[in-house]
């Protein structure tokens, strides 16, 4: 790679031009880089959703939720089918792994779904839904007013809609809350008797008013002409006007004279509030092009002139923002780097004690980052807490191959070279070492592309930029920093005219360093108590094992939060206006803890979201709760679960940082064929979860019977022309009512319900219903009977989830005990019980991350045999690897770290990392020993020649993540602090093996190597006859003395 600078320097002023080009350019990209909390993430799962009002849960799940699941089974690259059958609602959640084709298999599965739509009842429309980190709204404002909810949806989508959708970047706006509207025909039974007609003829005419039928076309003066048939009722009026035929002898009658006509709201199935008062959602999504920064600003501009198009009495209020989290986490990274470059800048200039020297080095940190952000931006990836946290912690890197380059070109303009010479000669002697240096970092982070799951989606932008920055590192450090050498250096006053002479002063100038009187005696000791030296060594690593118990492992550290979730559950059968009642105390609390900036409770279902998990039931309630922008959110979570504990009659309530999504939850998933089975159980293993002495919440989602009303024909229902079907038609009717049509109102489909004047909302009205000339009590049986509330099933078996809230920072421990009690645990014949959740993914991510690193290793040994043309040597290399996990274990444990994700991340990283300076070191040692010094002496040479450079690139990096390893701002996130304290801790016991161990090692393998040469030259002597056999051995003893004893060889000539 010479021959890189070779040009550079015969080009100096078009590399110059290239410099200044790359910035002007990054300038330019870097404002245009889209700003996101998180990568894209295609959601692994396609939920279905399929309502079928009234149905109770045991209908649901044979009539929609078996044969939707018989139709998924032959979905290639579907991985398990989680189905919950609820009342009046199925969920079926289709999972699959990270990195398929998800708009494939949400086309596949919607075609499964539509191979099903014969099977299902007419009423049941199922919806087939898919998502990413995308279709998280950057914005979710909540509006309240005096107005009705329709009215003010209609104000909405006329101003605020229109406005929030002009703003650069933004997918689509969405009002959400309001109730539908429905065209509601109330027949009076007295003049429906008198025009002898019933409900079931009401309904049929309707139906045959209402329809469009298509009559085929003709051709008409040389014009096609399509014939259709009705049209569809597009008024009220229209619907008053039917004529609806009569009974037997009885004349048509306008339907507006026997029922009332009226367009209201639907029933009720969930209740909308934001700090006490009923509102409205407008959630705000970008697009694919979208920065949540620049939205969230934007949206924050138009607020004012939004409340004045909206009038007096209504208020927006911000419930959600990604802007501000983004903007704080970009701040607070970008400050962590700026202060890890400046002390990265520092300690060069310590070392190098040259302003012009640091400058140049220095000069690689900015360009490595604009082409590392230029890539970013081709690649149409965004500035995310990933790739901020990649650059953050390469800055530390990037300087190192300009450290080695130019402190070697420092040293040769030290030895009076002529400033060309010099400058070729010495990056010719490391171009080698720090090309395969860079690469084996780079190398490490190719299998990440294959680990798969979260991590491979998290992590493939962190990989793609640290890569960025480290090669254009490189490229760099053999090209400008030469350049800029040759413009900037020159060689220390008082150089002597002569070569010669002023290499031996600059030599001896070196070895009066403080550096070189510490180390060179501390490296000869090494090299000559060679066993004494690796025992040591050994004794580190066997601590190092030691420690590990010590470790407290978790999946991702979720780090301080601005919203906090409260999940509020009342017995199973609660109704939507009881739920209500019980959630107002919650919101009287809320109120009232300080910390709390607004509150939106959300009763009932929670539609959209209930294809991921989302609540269902009119018995359950969420709360998304922002935060003062100084409150802790741990404090504040404290606070608000002491006063829940004060409620009394609110239910089971849960308390849990962030907005719902990355569950830190522990789950234990418990399947069995028969329902008595699987209660029985549920019921140990919730028994036995709630012993941890860690884990707090321990819920399962098996549901309680409730009592639900069953209505069956009896034997007198027949004589008054009744069976369960038209039984089932009456009673809708008088309960829910019974959709009969369309109508087109206002641009807008509604349905078109038939419903009695008095609905009835007792079992005792139910019984006493008029059906003609009897009542439902005297033709059916009217009575409570039990009935689940839902009913869920795991890849076709029936299955409970037993859920548990881990307290501590440990999860890994927490877990490992679990898995201890399930192992003990008996269960009941034909039950299974395995744990899932984030033990589960914590797992997982480990396994992958094993893998990951073997490879890494693999792929990075690969490239030493390569670089060495040895086997023997890259092996030596390898022992850094297993020595760095000694400080990335101890730094953990000293910090009270948790070993998660980030971490391993960080173990990962230093597989490339610790090798580097190995690599440089046992380059310059092969030099010396080509040079004819003898192994020992080449070594201490070679040691003493590196230790400078060795030492600026690891203090370098580590006190350039030193400031996000201490969490100086708070907003590093998730990655930054657990990943920059194994890497400072893996470099520090790294750097000093490599300066002594490998050394040690290299000394032990070629000194070996030598004896059995020469073993081997002595007997082929002695077969020859040769009479200087005897003279050889004792050359050969003569040497390895010499090797022990140090012997003073002159400096080699250059190097």
């Amino acid at each position: 790679m010479s021959w890189l600078s070779r040009f550079s320097l015969a080009q100096r002023a078009l590399i110059g031009l290239m410099s200044i080009i790359a910035l002007a350019f990054g300038a330019i990209a870097i404002p245009q880089l889209k700003q996101q909390l998180l990568p894209t993430i295609e959601l692994p799962m396609v939920s279905v959703l399929a309502p079928y009002q009234g149905a109770s849960p045991d209908v649901v799940e044979k009539q929609v939720v078996e044969p939707i699941e018989d139709n998924l089974e032959g979905v290639d690259g579907i991985t398990g089918v989680t189905s919950t059958a609820a009342e009046g609602n199925a969920v079926i959640m289709a999972s699959f792994d990270y990195g398929n084709d998800t708009k494939q298999l949400v086309a596949d599965v919607q075609q499964a779904v539509n191979r099903a739509r014969a099977q299902l009842p007419d009423s049941v429309d199922p919806q087939v839904i898919a998502g990413s980190t995308d279709d998280m709204p950057t914005v979710v404002l909540a509006v309240t007013s005096d107005k009705d909810q329709q009215a003010l949806s209609d104000q909405l989508d006329r101003t605020v809609v229109p406005s929030l959708e002009d703003i650069d970047g933004v997918g689509r706006v969405t009002v959400a809350g309001v109730r539908d509207l429905q065209v509601t025909v109330t027949p009076d039974d007295g003049k429906m008797a008198k025009a002898g007609l019933t409900s079931a003829a009401l309904g049929q005419a309707l139906q045959a008013g209402g329809a469009t039928v298509p009559a085929g076309s003709f051709d008409e003066d040389g014009s096609n002409r399509t014939v259709q048939v009705g049209g569809g009722f597009t008024s009220l009026g229209q619907i008053k006007d039917l004529m609806v035929a009569g009974g037997p002898g009885k004349k048509p009658v306008r339907l507006g004279a026997v029922a009332t006509v009226r367009q209201e709201q639907a029933p009720a199935d969930s209740i909308t509030r934001t700090d006490g008062r009923p509102s409205l959602a407008v959630s705000v999504t970008m697009d694919h092009d979208g920065s949540a920064v620049a939205i969230s600003d934007a949206v924050k501009d138009k607020l004012s002139g939004l409340r004045k198009d909206l009038g007096a009495g209504s208020t927006i209020t911000v419930v959600s923002d990604q802007g501000p989290a983004v903007s704080k986490s970009i701040h607070g990274l970008t400050t962590e780097g700026a202060l890890g470059l400046l002390f990265a800048v520092l300690v060069i200039l310590l070392f190098l004690a040259s302003v012009r020297s640091t400058l140049v080095t220095a000069v690689s940190i900015p360009l490595s980052v604009v082409l590392a952000l230029v890539v970013l931006w081709t690649r149409d990836l965004s500035l995310n807490m990933l790739t901020l946290g990649a650059l953050t912690i390469a800055i530390g890197r990037v300087v190192d191959d300009s450290i080695v380059v130019l402190e070697n070109i420092k040293r040769h303009l030290g030895y009076g070279e002529e400033r060309e010479q010099a400058i070729l000669a010495a990056v010719r002697e490391v171009a080698g070492a720090v090309t395969s240096s860079t690469l084996t970092t780079v190398a490490v982070f190719l299998p990440i592309g294959l680990t798969g799951g979260m991590v491979g989606e998290l992590f493939g932008s962190f990989s793609i930029t640290v890569t960025a920055a480290l090669l254009a590192s490189l490229l760099v450090s053999l090209t400008v920093v030469p350049v800029l050498s040759y413009w900037f250096l020159r060689a220390p006053k008082g150089t002597p005219a002569d070569a010669e002479e002023a290499r031996r002063k600059a030599e001896e100038k070196e070895e009066r360093s403080r550096l070189q009187r510490f180390y060179v005696p501390v490296l000869r000791f090494a090299t000559r108590r060679r066993l004494t030296s690796v025992l040591i060594a050994v004794a580190v690593l066997v601590g190092t094992f030691g420690m590990a118990p010590l470790l407290k492992t978790n999946f991702f550290d979720q780090g301080e939060q601005e919203v906090l979730t409260v999940k509020q559950e009342l017995k199973p059968g609660t109704s939507l206006a009881a739920t209500d009642a019980q959630a107002k105390k919650v919101e009287k609390l809320l109120g009232g803890i300080k910390g709390v900036k607004n509150y939106q409770v959300t009763i009932g279902s929670s539609g959209f979201m209930a294809a991921f998990g989302g609540g269902t039931d009119t018995n359950q309630a969420s709360y998304q709760v922002m935060l003062d922008d100084a409150a802790s959110s741990e404090d504040v979570q404290d606070r608000i679960e002491k006063g829940l504990g004060g409620l009394s009659g609110v239910g089971t309530t849960t308390v849990s940082a962030g907005d719902g999504f990355g569950s830190q939850d522990l789950s234990v998933v418990v399947k069995a064929a028969d329902g008595d089975v699987l209660r029985e159980a549920a019921g140990r293993v919730r028994d036995e979860v709630a012993k941890l002495d860690d884990v707090t919440d321990v819920t399962s989602d098996l549901a309680q019977s409730v009592p639900r009303i069953s209505v069956k024909a009896n034997s007198k229902a027949a004589a008054a022309g009744f069976n369960d079907a038209t039984l089932g038609a009456a009673v809708g009717e008088a309960v829910r009512g019974t959709t009969s049509g369309k109508a087109i109102l206002d641009d807008s489909e509604r349905d078109v319900v038939i419903r009695s004047a008095e609905p009835a909302t007792t079992l005792a009205e139910l019984r006493g219903l008029r059906l003609g000339a009897v009542k439902l009590g005297d033709i059916a049986d009217v009575k409570l009977v039990d009935g689940p509330v839902s009913m869920t099933r795991i890849d076709g078996q029936r299955a409970a989830t037993i859920s548990a809230k881990p307290t501590g920072d440990n999860t890994g421990a927490v877990s490992a005990d679990l898995t201890a009690k399930l192992d003990k645990l008996k269960l009941p014949a034909g039950a299974t019980a395995s744990i899932g959740g984030v033990s589960s993914d914590q797992d997982d991510a480990f396994a992958s991350l094993g893998l990951a690193m073997l490879a890494a290793i693999a792929i990075v040994f690969m490239l030493l045999v390569a670089t060495f043309r040895s086997l023997i040597q890259p092996l030596i290399l390898l022992v850094s690897i297993p020595f760095a996990s000694t400080g990335a274990i101890g730094l953990l444990v000293l910090t009270g770290t948790p070993m998660g994700v980030p971490a391993m991340i960080g173990m990962l990283m230093l597989i490339g990392i610790v090798v580097t300076n190995a690599i440089v070191l046992i380059d310059l040692i092969n030099q010396y020993r080509k040079q004819g010094y003898g192994v020992v002496e080449a070594v201490v040479e070679g040691g003493r020649h590196r230790l400078r450079p060795i030492l600026m690139t690891a203090l370098a990096t580590i006190f350039a993540l030193l400031p996000m390893a201490l969490g100086v701002t708070g907003e590093g996130g998730f990655i930054a602090q657990p990943l920059a304290v194994v890497v400072i801790g893996g470099l520090i016991t790294s750097t000093l093996l490599t300066l002594l161990l490998v050394p040690t090692l290299y000394a032990m393998v070629e000194l070996r190597k030598e004896r059995r040469a020469k073993k081997k030259a002595a007997k082929r002597a002695a077969k020859s006859g040769a009479d200087t056999a005897g003279h050889g051995d004792a050359d050969a003893e003569d040497s390895e003395k010499k090797d022990k004893d140090g012997d003073k060889s002159p400096e080699p000539a250059g190097v």
